[in-house]
């Protein structure tokens, strides 16, 4: 198959997400003083906090919570699990959050070393759901702006993954077309079955080879497996 455009999804894929997250809510737990407020450990709230997030932005993703809601009471409900009900300081914290987190540099393995590759030989793209500024701010920190031609994101496009209408918005705004383009990320839904119902084929990027019975068109545990396949 010869491919025109790639698109990649970001946090997951090539933006560590975890790690970073990780680091920010650490550091935010201290200089916050949860620890002497109820919070045991910050793992033990960290675990909280990402099973909630989860929930949360699934929720998000289908319409039911607004993207204000999802900022603060993530954090709120955790700080729930420890005994801490302080809107206020759940609002803080989320602040704080959002404003540090994309300021961090962690990306996945190969990650640079294949995008210098792909980028003398195909177009690429951004399809994102993460929040418009916050998703930019990432890219720049990282160095990953420069080798990107789009940046598409879910609140630009007005509709989030898996709705093929995302998926066509992204065609129509670089475009491409459908069947000389490939997509990439980490979610199954939102990313791989999106892009596959949108006539789009797909490399699902699974680290942690979780298992599925779905019809895809390519999956790689590394990075690197890309210089097979492109």
């Amino acid at each position: 198959m010869q491919y025109e455009n790639i698109f990649f999804d970001l946090d997951h894929t090539l933006w560590d997400l975890e790690t970073n997250s990780r680091e920010t809510l650490t550091e935010l737990i201290i200089e916050h003083k949860l620890l002497e407020i109820g919070v045991n450990s910050p793992d033990d709230f960290i675990r909280a906090y990402h099973r909630i997030n989860d929930r949360m932005w699934d929720e998000y993703r289908k319409g039911l919570i607004d993207k204000e809601k999802l900022r603060y009471a993530r954090f709120l409900e955790a700080m729930q699990i420890f005994g801490i009900n302080d809107k206020e300081l759940a609002e803080q914290f989320g602040a704080d959050y959002v404003k540090r987190g994309p300021l961090k540099k962690n990306l996945f393995p190969h990650t640079i070393e294949v995008l210098s590759y792909l980028q003398n030989k195909y177009s690429l793209h951004i399809i994102t759901n993460g929040f418009e500024e916050v998703q930019h701010i990432k890219l720049t920190h990282s160095g990953l702006s420069p080798f990107f031609k789009h940046i598409i994101t879910s609140e630009a496009a007005g509709y989030k993954k898996p709705d093929i209408r995302i998926f066509d918005y992204a065609l129509g705004t670089t475009k491409a077309s459908a069947t000389s383009s490939l997509m990439i990320g980490d979610n199954m839904e939102t990313d791989i079955v999106g892009a596959r119902d949108s006539g789009i084929n797909q490399v699902f990027f699974n680290p942690n080879e979780i298992k599925h019975d779905e019809e895809i068109t390519h999956e790689i545990t590394s990075l690197n497996q890309l210089f097979e396949i492109l």
